[in-house]
């Protein structure tokens, strides 16, 4: 039985690679009860590329716009704006292909969608109720982003200080950073922002309160 959250509270968190979104949602996440929201991350819609060799996938460029499937993120947002659950995919990084496992995203009051191109991606920029733009260094954001890879995705230093020169870095400059203007809240030194964090949360739970209230 599916339950209706036409007032579901729509969140965007985009920013650089490695500047402290995920960081940022953990924290919004840990401030709210865990009833009233849930997380769908763009890096879970990659779209599938099985029917590309190991070899072209390491070619493929996952920092455009045109490597995510949107169709099927949106048809996710709209299953859960009408109160029914999804089985959001996973992404196996270390084969740059979908895993074979899904997890299941219950409708929640809030949803928190967070990923680097969400603002530059017109049909999905437009469904949200707040936009969010987390900035950090991009010094800083490379190191992160070099431990990430190494540790979590099975990357090589060689690899990922190749992707960020050729691919992250220009397309960043080309896609991400000008969303920084459709952004509602900006977001400095990410994670560690914890006073415009603590604000953040406090407006979350005021629109809430207005969802509720119609």
């Amino acid at each position: 039985m599916s339950t209706s959250h036409l007032n579901t509270l729509f969140i965007g968190i985009a920013g650089g690679s490695a500047s402290g979104k995920t960081t940022v949602v953990k924290k919004v996440m840990a401030s709210l009860k865990t009833s009233e929201v849930a997380l769908l991350d763009l890096d879970s819609y990659y779209k599938s590329f099985s029917e590309l060799s190991d070899l072209e996938r390491t070619k493929i460029n996952f920092d455009h716009p045109d490597s995510f499937d949107v169709d099927l993120l949106l048809s996710h947002i709209a299953e859960l704006r009408t109160g029914n659950s999804i089985k959001k995919p996973t992404y196996d990084f270390s084969r740059n292909t979908r895993g074979d496992n899904t997890t299941t995203i219950l409708p929640s009051p809030i949803i928190i969608i967070e990923g680097i191109l969400i603002f530059a991606i017109p049909k999905l920029r437009e469904i949200f109720d707040m936009k969010i733009f987390v900035d950090a260094p991009k010094d800083v954001c490379l190191m992160r982003r070099i431990k990430r890879d190494i540790l979590e995705r099975g990357r090589t230093l060689e690899s990922v200080e190749k992707q960020y020169f050729n691919v992250v870095r220009p397309m960043y400059l080309q896609f991400i950073e000008p969303t920084i203007y459709y952004a509602d809240i900006i977001i400095p030194r990410g994670g560690k922002n914890t006073v415009a964090i603590n604000m953040l949360v406090s407006r979350i739970k005021a629109l809430i309160q207005e969802k509720k209230a119609l």
